[in-house]
Protein backbone atom coordinates (compact mmCIF):
# COMPACT_ATOMS: atom_id res chain seq x y z
CA UNK A 1 0.00 0.00 0.00
CA UNK A 2 1.38 3.72 -0.71
CA UNK A 3 1.51 6.18 1.57
CA UNK A 4 -1.38 9.31 1.05
CA UNK A 5 -0.06 12.04 -0.30
CA UNK A 6 -0.36 14.79 2.74
CA UNK A 7 -0.74 17.75 0.06
CA UNK A 8 -3.88 16.78 -0.27
CA UNK A 9 -5.18 17.58 3.48
CA UNK A 10 -4.35 20.70 2.51
CA UNK A 11 -6.25 20.89 -0.64
CA UNK A 12 -9.00 19.35 1.23
CA UNK A 13 -8.98 22.09 3.76
CA UNK A 14 -8.88 24.88 1.33
CA UNK A 15 -11.69 23.03 -0.99
CA UNK A 16 -14.12 22.46 2.09
CA UNK A 17 -13.66 26.27 2.95
CA UNK A 18 -13.74 27.57 -0.65
CA UNK A 19 -16.42 25.56 -1.64
CA UNK A 20 -15.39 26.22 -5.19
CA UNK A 21 -12.38 24.83 -7.23
CA UNK A 22 -11.73 27.97 -8.92
CA UNK A 23 -11.50 29.80 -5.39
CA UNK A 24 -9.45 27.20 -3.93
CA UNK A 25 -7.15 27.22 -7.20
CA UNK A 26 -6.51 30.32 -7.16
CA UNK A 27 -6.04 30.35 -3.21
CA UNK A 28 -3.77 27.82 -3.60
CA UNK A 29 -1.61 29.26 -6.77
CA UNK A 30 -2.79 26.45 -8.75
CA UNK A 31 -4.35 26.39 -12.02
CA UNK A 32 -8.36 25.15 -11.90
CA UNK A 33 -7.62 22.09 -13.91
CA UNK A 34 -4.79 21.25 -11.42
CA UNK A 35 -7.26 21.72 -8.62
CA UNK A 36 -9.55 19.38 -10.67
CA UNK A 37 -7.14 16.70 -10.76
CA UNK A 38 -6.55 16.78 -6.85
CA UNK A 39 -10.17 16.28 -6.34
CA UNK A 40 -10.32 13.70 -8.62
CA UNK A 41 -7.44 12.13 -6.41
CA UNK A 42 -9.30 13.13 -3.01
CA UNK A 43 -12.64 11.06 -3.90
CA UNK A 44 -10.27 8.46 -5.15
CA UNK A 45 -8.69 8.00 -1.63
CA UNK A 46 -11.52 8.61 0.22
CA UNK A 47 -14.26 6.61 -1.32
CA UNK A 48 -16.54 9.62 -1.43
CA UNK A 49 -17.24 12.53 -4.25
CA UNK A 50 -16.66 15.15 -1.26
CA UNK A 51 -18.00 18.15 -3.06
CA UNK A 52 -21.12 17.35 -5.52
CA UNK A 53 -22.79 20.12 -8.09
CA UNK A 54 -25.67 21.89 -6.98
CA UNK A 55 -26.86 24.40 -9.34
CA UNK A 56 -23.75 26.69 -10.09
CA UNK A 57 -21.77 25.78 -6.92
CA UNK A 58 -20.42 22.99 -4.74
CA UNK A 59 -21.86 21.50 -1.91
CA UNK A 60 -20.09 19.01 0.65
CA UNK A 61 -21.32 15.49 1.06
CA UNK A 62 -21.86 14.22 4.66
CA UNK A 63 -18.80 12.56 4.65
CA UNK A 64 -17.08 15.72 3.82
CA UNK A 65 -18.47 17.29 6.50
CA UNK A 66 -17.55 14.86 8.96
CA UNK A 67 -14.07 15.69 7.38
CA UNK A 68 -14.04 19.40 7.47
CA UNK A 69 -13.01 19.81 11.18
CA UNK A 70 -10.48 17.44 11.32
CA UNK A 71 -8.87 18.00 8.66
CA UNK A 72 -8.78 21.57 9.58
CA UNK A 73 -6.97 21.00 12.78
CA UNK A 74 -4.59 18.92 10.89
CA UNK A 75 -3.67 21.64 8.24
CA UNK A 76 -3.48 24.16 11.56
CA UNK A 77 -1.18 21.75 13.23
CA UNK A 78 1.48 21.36 10.34
CA UNK A 79 1.51 25.14 9.95
CA UNK A 80 2.44 25.33 13.59
CA UNK A 81 4.86 22.66 13.60
CA UNK A 82 6.46 23.87 10.56
CA UNK A 83 6.30 27.51 11.14
CA UNK A 84 10.16 28.96 12.05
CA UNK A 85 9.60 29.05 16.05
CA UNK A 86 9.62 32.91 17.66
CA UNK A 87 12.66 34.50 17.96
CA UNK A 88 14.53 34.76 20.95
CA UNK A 89 13.89 37.75 23.23
CA UNK A 90 16.90 38.11 25.61
CA UNK A 91 15.44 41.33 27.39
CA UNK A 92 12.59 38.99 28.28
CA UNK A 93 14.45 36.08 29.11
CA UNK A 94 14.39 34.49 32.96
CA UNK A 95 16.63 31.71 33.35
CA UNK A 96 19.78 30.54 35.44
CA UNK A 97 22.37 28.83 33.82
CA UNK A 98 25.38 26.76 35.01
CA UNK A 99 28.81 27.37 33.77
CA UNK A 100 30.92 24.75 34.44
CA UNK A 101 35.07 26.55 34.18
CA UNK A 102 38.20 26.66 35.75
CA UNK A 103 39.20 29.33 38.39
CA UNK A 104 41.32 30.96 35.77
CA UNK A 105 37.99 31.04 32.91
CA UNK A 106 35.81 32.65 35.92
CA UNK A 107 38.55 35.31 36.71
CA UNK A 108 39.23 36.13 32.85
CA UNK A 109 36.39 35.93 31.47
CA UNK A 110 33.54 35.75 34.12
CA UNK A 111 32.95 39.37 34.95
CA UNK A 112 32.71 40.67 31.26
CA UNK A 113 30.53 37.71 30.61
CA UNK A 114 28.17 38.71 33.58
CA UNK A 115 27.92 42.26 32.69
CA UNK A 116 26.97 41.42 29.15
CA UNK A 117 24.76 39.49 30.40
CA UNK A 118 23.20 42.07 32.64
CA UNK A 119 23.15 44.52 29.61
CA UNK A 120 21.57 42.17 26.83
CA UNK A 121 19.15 39.42 29.30
CA UNK A 122 18.48 41.18 32.83
CA UNK A 123 16.31 38.33 33.32
CA UNK A 124 19.24 35.55 33.29
CA UNK A 125 21.51 34.57 36.15
CA UNK A 126 25.04 32.88 35.96
CA UNK A 127 26.20 30.12 38.23
CA UNK A 128 29.64 29.06 37.80
CA UNK A 129 30.87 25.79 39.27
CA UNK A 130 34.30 24.68 39.48
CA UNK A 131 35.20 21.96 37.35
CA UNK A 132 37.39 19.10 39.25
CA UNK A 133 37.02 16.78 36.31
CA UNK A 134 37.09 16.15 32.60
CA UNK A 135 34.36 13.72 32.63
CA UNK A 136 30.77 15.15 30.82
CA UNK A 137 28.01 13.68 33.38
CA UNK A 138 26.68 16.93 34.59
CA UNK A 139 26.30 17.95 30.86
CA UNK A 140 24.78 14.59 30.13
CA UNK A 141 22.70 14.91 33.36
CA UNK A 142 21.69 18.19 32.78
CA UNK A 143 22.92 19.88 35.99
CA UNK A 144 25.65 21.73 33.68
CA UNK A 145 24.53 24.18 30.58
CA UNK A 146 27.85 25.13 30.07
CA UNK A 147 31.32 23.59 30.16
CA UNK A 148 34.47 25.40 29.22
CA UNK A 149 38.18 23.63 28.68
CA UNK A 150 38.84 19.80 27.78
CA UNK A 151 35.99 16.69 27.90
CA UNK A 152 36.91 13.30 28.18
CA UNK A 153 36.97 11.50 24.83
CA UNK A 154 34.36 9.31 25.36
CA UNK A 155 32.04 11.89 25.47
CA UNK A 156 28.77 11.41 23.34
CA UNK A 157 26.66 13.03 20.51
CA UNK A 158 23.89 14.54 22.57
CA UNK A 159 26.25 16.83 24.67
Amino acid sequence: MTSPDLNLLLVLDVLLSEGSVARAAQRLQLSPSAMSRALARLRRTTGDPLLVRAGRGLVATPRAEELREPVSQLVQDVQSVLRPSKKLRLKQLTRTFTLRTSDGFAENFGAELIARTIREAPGVRLRFVQKHSKDSIALRDGTVDLETGVVENMIGPEV
